[in-house]
């Protein structure tokens, strides 16, 4: 079974909190899928992840790049995991059956959009009664997380 968290973005958005995020799964040593809601999404967290800080590199491809088995992190529209990632990101209320061979799911969502909250109680309530562990985080006002219960 996969460890479920779900964080609730209220202060920062998406662009924001998502290479944080992903800078601490390679810094874990570990591999991550980004599963985005279309392709222009997948195109636009892919331009977001080379310019969100000048000071840093965040290695990263989608299918327009190519290599997916080289990439630590792979973004995609469909369920897919090329590049054997430990970790997979869910973003724009997207969700999956399963989970297979993944270690831990990272679900985002926007706490100020009410459909996507809403989305989210459903994705937590199934991934508690599919036996999965679930931890929820909560966004501060200065960008990091507070676990809830």
């Amino acid at each position: 079974m996969a460890e479920v968290s779900f964080y609730h973005l209220t202060a920062r958005p998406l662009e924001w909190a998502l290479p944080r995020l992903l800078e601490k799964v390679l810094g874990s040593g570990k591999r991550a899928v980004v599963l985005a809601g279309s392709q222009e999404r997948v195109d636009a967290l892919n331009a977001q992840l080379w310019t969100y800080d000048p000071a840093s590199f965040l290695p990263h491809g989608s299918a327009k790049d190519g290599m997916a088995e080289e990439q630590p992190v792979w973004l995609t529209q469909v369920e897919e995991n090329p590049n054997g990632a430990a970790f997979l990101v869910l973003t724009d209320g997207v969700a999956v059956e399963r989970l297979d061979g993944y270690e831990r799911c990272l679900d985002l969502f926007d706490g100020n959009d009410a459909e996507q909250l809403a989305q989210a109680r459903s994705r937590w309530t199934k991934a508690k009664a599919a036996g999965h562990t679930v931890t929820y985080w909560k966004q501060t006002q200065a960008g990091g997380w507070e676990k809830g219960g």
